[in-house]
């Protein structure tokens, strides 16, 4: 099914308001997790909304901005790496989903959430298996949190460009593991993560 047709298949069903909720960052070893929440209009398709991870960088980029510019709502929630390590990583990503949800300035009737769901928000929820690949208003919620969050590591790299995260965005790429074996953590490292507590032992 066509990704807008999703989304206006459950507006007929009487939930006018839909919110896209995803996130971007539970995998890496290093960096926030980011949760974005978006609410599309419904009379406006945005032509190239699909999942991010798809999504060649400046293309996403520009889509980003179509959304920005036509979003009915958008919330964004970040988690920073001490909270996840405090938290351990999916209740940081709930949580980021959470403060996105919060964030947004008109409530929806419907939340659709790529395979999550979030028990801390009393509206109603709708978990959906790689629903940024079909649903357009997850899509547009995964555009929104890759891009808020890549910005986010372009900083990190500028404070610590040893580590090279502006090629790797912190994910466990060969290349970002050698630079842990070689400098050890930086404060944007997860240290609770299995791969940088293996690496780092010498450093703690």
């Amino acid at each position: 099914m066509d990704p807008y047709e999703h989304d206006e298949s459950i507006r007929q069903s009487g939930f006018g308001s839909i919110a896209g909720v995803d996130e971007a960052g539970r995998g890496p070893l290093a960096g926030p997790v980011v949760a974005a929440a978006v609410i599309l209009p419904e009379d406006i398709r945005i032509d190239g909304v699909r999942d991010s991870k798809k999504i060649p960088r400046k293309e996403r980029e520009e889509l980003f901005w179509a959304i920005l510019l036509n979003a009915r709502s958008i919330g964004i929630g970040i988690i920073d790496p001490l909270e996840i390590d405090r938290l351990n990583i999916l209740r940081a990503t709930k949580l980021a989903m959470h403060n996105a949800v919060t964030d947004l300035t008109t409530k929806p009737d419907m939340i659709l959430i790529d395979a999550l769901t979030i028990p801390s928000i009393p509206i109603k929820q709708m978990p959906i298996i790689k629903g940024d690949a079909k649903s357009a208003s997850i899509a547009a919620a995964s555009i929104i949190a890759k891009v808020v969050r890549d910005g986010i590591m372009m900083k990190c790299h500028s404070m610590y460009p040893c580590y090279e995260f502006d090629k790797h965005k912190g994910y466990a790429t060969k290349a970002h593991l050698d630079k842990i074996e070689k400098h050890g953590p930086c404060p944007v490292h997860r240290k609770t993560f299995h791969k940088v507590k293996d690496l780092t032992l010498p450093f703690n």
